[in-house]
């Protein structure tokens, strides 16, 4: 294999291939690891900056220690790898719907999995977070009835989802079965690749008792300028 490319891994999912590779980028000369869902990129380690502010910009909302957190999708694992790095954090559970993904992790595939998937705090969930939030199930099965914070990156935004399934969560309902899983205070995160969008500000409005949409800003190697992610963040009352 060259160096320059690799195939990490390649297997059959429910929704689809789902592939891993590393390629070495010409301009930055680093190595960038990228999924993707048949011939659909889903991530990748070039852009990594609004994953960790979704874990940074959630949990600054929240006071207190022993803080217990469930994280909707595991991908390369920039975003509970951050929660992990907050020392108030007690307990992380992370679902992930795709066996393959967190068999990276446990493999040791991506940097910095082996730490996480050693640190005692963090638990891979292999479960479709949305099902379980729809049912008002644990979101894992040594998860606490309520959490402090739920984060969520699974869906490009909360119209471009992955599966149809996943769209009435992202309703006044859905939502509000979400928020029941929370403690009084407790903060719901979303990452988004479009800008703000205000008919989901708006839904957010009428579940939460306040929300905000974070612009996050990051160079972009690859066009030589800027390009921006959402952040949604989400207060119970």
């Amino acid at each position: 294999m060259s160096r320059r490319f690799a195939e990490l891994d390649w297997q059959p999912t429910p929704i689809g291939d789902i592939s891993l590779r590393r390629r070495l980028e010409p301009t930055l000369k680093v190595a960038v690891y990228e999924v993707l869902l048949g011939e659909e990129y889903l991530m990748s380690s070039l852009f990594t900056v609004a994953e960790e502010e979704l874990a940074r910009l959630a949990l600054a909302e929240l006071d207190g220690d022993a803080l217990d957190v469930v994280v909707g999708g595991l991908g390369l694992g920039w975003t509970a790898r951050t929660v992990l790095a907050d020392p108030r954090v007690r307990a992380l559970d992370v679902v992930e719907a795709l066996e393959p993904v967190i068999s990276w992790h446990q493999r040791g595939l991506l940097p910095g999995a082996t730490e996480m998937a050693a640190d005692p705090r963090c638990r891979f969930v292999l479960g479709d977070f949305f099902a379980l939030a729809a049912q008002g199930d644990a979101l894992g099965p040594r998860a606490p009835e309520r959490c402090d914070a739920i984060l969520l990156d699974v869906d490009h935004t909360p119209r471009h989802v992955l599966h149809p399934s996943h769209a009435p969560f992202y309703t006044p309902d859905g939502l509000r079965r979400l928020a029941g899983r929370l403690v009084p205070g407790g903060v719901f995160g979303l990452w988004s690749d479009d800008p703000p969008d205000p008919a989901f500000e708006a839904v957010l409005c009428q579940v939460f008792a306040r929300s905000r949409s974070h612009v996050v800003s990051f160079a972009n190697p690859l066009t030589g300028g800027e390009s921006t992610n959402t952040v949604y963040v989400a207060v119970t009352g």
